[in-house]
């Protein structure tokens, strides 16, 4: 019996390494694109105007959609990485840190499911809820500009700069 949890184990320890790895792939790939989007919308001046800078963000978004076109749920996040994501928050919301985490996304204006759309905005109105730093640590890192997002129970991978939904896990924070 103790063989094969040790076998579990380490095949559950592979796995999330592959995952990583696939995940990481993706990301450099969606990177790739959103500087070639960047490069054909350019940078703002330092001294822009919030309406200069709101019109950059939509022409971001839309190069970058217009480049992922058939973009749809599970195209960063696959059904392995979700579940590697989902066992890395499971583990991270039993944790000794859990209450701490729970409390704190209650009480950071907590965010109402909402319907979310890959290469969709960020639902505009609805407040950037604050990640808490020990849940971010359980996950891997992102690149300047994606973010982490929780709405409701689902996790969210957000390109800020072009506030755009680039993919996310239904179900995946176990929040009450």
């Amino acid at each position: 019996m103790k063989r094969v949890q040790v076998v579990l184990a380490t095949l559950l320890v592979v796995t999330a390494a592959l995952a990583q790895d696939d995940f990481s792939k993706r990301l450099a790939d969606y990177m790739k694109l959103r500087k070639t989007a960047t490069s054909q919308v350019g940078m703002p001046k330092s001294a822009t105007s919030m309406e200069v800078i709101k019109q950059r963000e939509q022409n971001l978004a839309k190069e970058i959609r217009a480049a992922r076109v058939a973009a749809r749920q599970g195209d960063v996040f696959t059904p392995s990485i979700a579940g590697a994501f989902r066992r890395l928050l499971a583990v991270t919301m039993s944790g000794a840190e859990a209450p701490a985490i729970r409390k704190s996304l209650k009480a950071s204006s907590p965010v109402q499911p909402q319907a979310l759309r890959v290469n969709g905005a960020y639902p505009e109105g609805l407040p950037l809820q604050s990640t808490p730093p020990s849940l971010l640590l359980n996950l891997p890192p992102l690149p300047q500009g994606l973010q982490y997002r929780i709405v409701g129970h689902d996790l969210i991978l957000l390109d800020s700069e072009a506030n755009l939904i680039i993919d996310f896990i239904g179900n995946a924070v176990p929040v009450t």
